[in-house]
């Protein structure tokens, strides 16, 4: 009985999504290891720069495995040489203040900072400008020991945020403090893999050719967990961008509570006090 109550749930809780990895891309590739979607960002030539054609895919793939219960994490990386060396310059360049206003430029380009599925960035080679911005949206940023980031949008003549969201000040001010930030945003220097992680920006440094590998790592444990569980934590994390810590505090101990009302609490604290593994029904 419990368990078709939480076959239930999920099928209310995930609409039917297209499958991303069987879909064909002109500037992504897709692939899918067990519950782990992997995203490669792919315009070769162009060192991954972010168009609004390859920002429409990478919003396309994400959300289709957002919607679908067998993908627990999702992989967002780019090439060896780029992650993202920038938003596509030659796209903008001639707009105009109006119309950039009309048409609402880049606004879907935050959208995977709304995913509720966690998002690790596997970040090697240049992260600059909006590639920096999309690394930083990702819930998780490992980066390779050669990877380079930077917001130089001021070299330009204009400031970080080429994604309405994404962050260019905003995150990167909350991931590595004012002073680091300011530095970085004013001169439109850049940090190595190496400053990125005594900074804050990531989580962890492995070598160029191991990355994704340890990225997939990382999201095939994340994807084994109870994903009720991990989607609140991910919520209750994120909340501390916007919330006071009472209100946050509450927000948590809300959602803490919460958690005893699913199938997977029970079964993970039996687990613990057995002394098995366990075996969560995502419900």
């Amino acid at each position: 009985m419990a368990l078709r109550r939480c076959t239930g749930l999920a099928a209310r809780r995930f609409s039917a999504a297209p499958a991303a990895s069987a879909a064909q891309y002109d500037n992504v590739l897709t692939e899918v290891r067990g519950s782990v979607g992997i995203v490669t960002l792919h315009r070769p030539k162009a060192l991954n720069a972010l168009s609004s054609p390859l920002m429409a895919e990478v919003n396309e793939v994400t959300a289709a495995w957002d919607a679908d219960p067998s993908i627990g994490c999702i992989v967002l990386t780019g090439s060896e040489k780029a992650f993202a060396a920038g938003a596509d310059i030659k796209e903008m360049k001639d707009k105009t203040y109006p119309a950039t206003y009309d048409e609402n430029m880049f606004a879907s380009w935050q959208d995977v900072a709304a995913l509720r599925t966690p998002t690790i960035a596997a970040v090697n080679g240049y992260a600059l400008g909006g590639g920096c911005e999309l690394a930083m949206m990702c819930d998780i940023m490992l980066a390779g020991s050669k990877a380079r980031f930077g917001q130089p949008e001021i070299l330009l003549g204009t400031i970080p945020g080429a994604a309405r969201g994404a962050g260019g000040t905003q995150r990167l001010v909350r991931a590595v403090g004012k002073s680091k930030a300011m530095a970085m945003c004013l001169t439109g220097d850049q940090i190595d893999a190496a400053e990125a992680l005594s900074a804050g920006l990531v989580a962890a440094v492995h070598a160029p050719e191991d990355l994704v590998e340890e990225a997939v790592k990382m999201a095939a444990k994340i994807a084994g967990l109870g994903r009720p569980s991990v989607m609140m934590c991910k919520e209750a994390v994120n909340a501390a961008y916007e919330l006071s810590l009472n209100e946050g505090n509450r927000l948590e101990r809300r959602l803490f509570l919460s958690t005893f009302a699913t199938a997977d609490q029970k079964e993970g604290m039996a687990a613990f006090a057995e002394k098995r593994e366990a075996d969560f029904k995502n419900c």
